[in-house]
């Protein structure tokens, strides 16, 4: 053995530093072997230090000692018997018993970690990394999109503030990636790469989820929503003012068609301009879902009654399909005389949907009737006679009110011009058609005055419709009940809406190009398929809850690091998931998912001379 001096420049300064070296014998002839290091301060002076070598030497028993080794010699010769006690693999009682010094036992670096495992493991069950691969991305786009996705689905963030979460979570854990240097410019880029590839990867996951839940595709539910933009938007074509489902008409926005199965599992969506009426989707909708599902002839599409109008129902029989859908208010009003006759209703109770714990029991009355090729259904609910008894009279307060102020502008002289005046007139009834057709408003320009009378008939037919709708089908073979319980799956898509808007945070959209757009909602769209497989588990096993209540039962399954200095051997470092609690495992077990989030990992640290 000796001692060699090194010195290594780094950023300009030079640092010193003392190696104990040892000759070995190799295949390949004689090589010089650091034995441990000694740190920047010299052991002894210069000409010592092959006397100190064998001092070293011989207290490590390695030939005899001719002289006390010295307190210099002994602990150098402690620190190499330390790191060769590491070197050698331990076994049994040396591996998992060892003296610590509890006073100085800390833990370090929790994380959160219980609701990312989930997400994972269902990431994982949908096979959605393959699918990805499939498309063409590489492994770096795949893990980012995986860690875009999970935050939608559990901490929805902006892009820019997401890199932080990731490194707050367990994820650079259970992924095996390092996201230190992560930044929002890369989840930018990444969003560019995943963009072209939206649709197929949306078709193999249906087709994928079809087989792994075993899942019906012969009923398909339609509906849009919208989600606004903060900011001018300039740079998205998309992006125009419409009627805005978020009671945000001051923002622009574009409009979001969602098709799911009966089972509430997305099939196909797609993004319109945000002034796009809703009938005109439809066509565009249905070539959509072609592309991702292929062709199903007899399927039964069901759509609410903004979008059952005849060319709907014409675009949807051209392709071999079926309707089942709500009747406009004109066609309600033909049945007057059927709601009023009380022969051949029957009575059904909708219980709660067990996605919808605060949902009351409801009853309804259904009648069947049949006109020409069409099926219709007469429906009267309790709950929503109510409901459109207390809408139709706040409307119509709010259009008294508004006519009365527009009467006052015209007596003031504030407003004169007849044509104007007329176009005041037109505003407000297309501001309110529900109620505006129970009045007819006028202005007298020979007084110049703003009169309206009431018509107490029309008003009267509507109080009797109230809690009435009329659904319709090109399906013969179906009951009242059918065609009813048919039509109420509608309100899953409403469901997703709810769930894509309120936990995973789809609105209000920052990103001013259009494909950035696009991926944001389709990354919403990604996380909606993991949320309602899981509650979808759940909902299997008898278990009637939501991802949002589980995501906060699992926050506080953490993943940490037990710092364990030892009596003599440095300190050891386990990077560990916490114990799970009950919760955690019953929901675990209900997901099929390991308790063990990651293996535990030990790292020792040398102990300081």
């Amino acid at each position: 053995m000796f001692i060699r001096k090194t010195r290594k420049a780094y950023r300009g300064k030079s640092y010193t530093n003392y190696v104990l070296v040892e000759s070995v014998r190799t295949a390949k002839g004689p090589r010089q072997k650091i034995v441990c290091s000694l740190g920047s301060l010299e052991p002894a002076p210069r000409e010592h230090w092959r006397q100190l070598a064998h001092k070293v030497h011989a207290a490590l028993g390695e030939e005899l000692a001719l002289e006390p080794a010295g307190a210099t010699a002994r602990s150098i010769a402690d620190k190499v018997q330390a790191r060769r006690a590491r070197s050698v693999p331990r076994t049994g009682r040396e591996d998992t018993v060892i003296g610590v010094d509890t006073s100085r036992v800390e833990v370090e670096d929790p994380r959160e970690a219980g609701a990312v495992h989930v997400g994972h493991q269902m990431w994982r069950r949908l096979e959605l990394d393959t699918i990805l691969q499939q498309a063409g991305l590489r492994l770096r786009p795949r893990l980012l999109t995986e860690a875009m996705v999970l935050n939608r689905l559990i901490a929805p963030r902006a892009e820019y503030s997401m890199p932080d979460w990731i490194r707050r979570t367990a994820l650079a854990d259970i992924l095996g990636v390092e996201f230190t240097t992560l930044n929002e410019d890369a989840l930018y880029r990444n969003l560019d790469k995943l963009h072209p590839q939206r649709e197929r990867i949306e078709a193999e996951l249906a087709e994928h989820e079809k087989t792994l839940f075993n899942l019906d595709d012969t009923v398909y539910l339609y509906d849009l929503t919208s989600t606004y933009f903060e900011g001018a938007m300039h740079r998205n074509p998309q992006a125009k003012r419409g009627y805005s489902r978020d009671h945000r008409p001051d923002c622009k926005q574009v409009v979001v068609g969602l098709v799911l199965n009966r089972d509430g599992f997305p099939k196909a969506h797609e993004i319109f301009d945000g002034n796009r009426q809703d009938r005109t989707t439809v066509n565009d909708m249905l070539d959509a879902l072609e592309r991702r599902c292929g062709k199903r002839l007899g399927a039964t599409v069901i759509v609410d009654r903004g979008m059952a109008f005849e060319e709907n129902l014409t675009q949807i029989k051209a392709r071999g399909l079926h309707y089942v859908v709500a009747g406009r208010q004109p066609e309600r009003n033909a049945w007057l005389d059927d709601f009023e006759d009380d022969q051949g209703f029957e009575e059904i109770v909708r219980l709660p949907s067990p996605r919808n714990a605060l949902q009351k029991k409801t009853r309804v009355v259904i009648k069947r009737c049949e006109r020409g090729d069409e099926v219709y259904v007469l429906c009267v609910s309790d709950g929503r006679k109510e409901k459109d008894r207390a809408i139709r009279e706040k409307h119509e307060a709010r259009l008294l009110r508004d006519l009365t102020r527009l009467a006052e502008r015209i007596g003031q002289g504030h407003l004169k011009d007849p044509a104007k005046i007329h176009q005041a007139i037109g505003r407000l009834k297309e501001r309110y058609p529900r109620v505006a057709r129970y009045y007819a408003v006028d202005f007298d320009a020979d007084q110049a005055r703003l009169v309206w009378t009431e018509n107490a008939a029309k008003k009267a037919v509507a109080a009797k419709l109230d809690g009435s709708y009329v659904l319709k089908t090109d399906r013969r073979d179906l009951t009242a009940e059918e065609i009813w319980r048919l039509y109420i799956l509608l309100t899953r898509v409403e469901s997703a809406f709810r769930s894509m808007k309120s936990p995973l945070l789809e609105r209000p959209i920052f990103h001013h190009l259009q494909r950035r757009t696009q991926t944001h909602i389709f990354l919403c769209v990604l996380a909606y398929h993991l949320l309602v497989a899981i509650e979808k588990m759940f909902l299997d096993h008898g278990e009637h809850t939501s991802w949002w209540t589980l995501r906060q039962q699992l926050a506080d399954h953490q993943l940490v690091t037990v710092v364990l200095p030892t009596t003599d051997r440095g300190t050891l470092r386990i990077r560990r998931p916490t114990n799970p609690g009950p919760r955690h495992r019953q929901i675990y077990s209900t997901l099929a998912v390991p308790e063990d989030i990651v293996k535990p990992i030990r790292t020792w640290t040398e102990p300081d001379l």
